[in-house]
């Protein structure tokens, strides 16, 4: 099973970067990129590509455990930015600190289950909106989110997340993400 950990940001925050990215289609090359679907949009924590049945009571156990030692803490969807020319994204502002250290436990919780993780790198909290295979021009999208800033809102669970990639390769076909499990911050 393909899981990773996440963050999902609730319904009305979404509805805010929505109406912020809707103008963004409408930029030249914006039907170049492959947007990503509004059900699919999160902070990843942690990723952990297929995970072997036998370790998930651990991976579940130790994220509690990681969940319980996090209090609730306050986000809100703000700008974007880019990797390179290939990932168009949405930040965050509030808390960054907390949400850095959740990811930290995480990674920690995932390695003490017995996962093999690649190295971890420090934590970019960022939530993607499209991706593009050959390089475009992103510039004028990040600065049509330049101001945009979300309202307030509280994270407050851990969530383990199941990739179902879509099969045949079939170009445009997005993954599925389905919630498997769900720990509430600060237990």
């Amino acid at each position: 099973m393909r899981l990773f950990a996440a963050v999902l940001p609730p319904e009305p925050a979404a509805a805010e970067l929505a109406a912020a990215v809707r103008p963004l289609h409408a930029l030249p090359g914006a039907d170049g990129l492959r947007w990503t679907e509004r059900a699919g949009w999160h902070f990843t924590l942690a990723f952990y590509g297929e995970v072997a049945d036998r370790l998930l009571p651990e991976l579940h156990a130790r994220l509690a455990r990681a969940a319980r030692r996090h209090p609730p803490h306050e986000l809100r969807l703000a700008g974007g930015g880019r990797f390179a020319d290939r990932a168009l994204w949405a930040g965050v502002a509030g808390d960054r600190t907390a949400l850095r250290r959740l990811a930290d436990s995480a990674v920690a919780g995932a390695r003490r289950a017995g996962l093999a993780l690649d190295e971890h790198h420090p934590y970019r909290p960022h939530l993607t909106l499209a991706r593009t295979r050959t390089p475009v021009n992103l510039r004028p999208y990040v600065a049509g989110l330049a101001d945009f800033e979300g309202e307030p809102w509280t994270a407050a669970e851990l969530s383990l997340v199941r990739s179902n990639l879509p099969g045949g390769g079939e170009p445009g076909r997005q993954p599925r993400y389905e919630t498997v499990a769900a720990w509430p911050l600060g237990g």
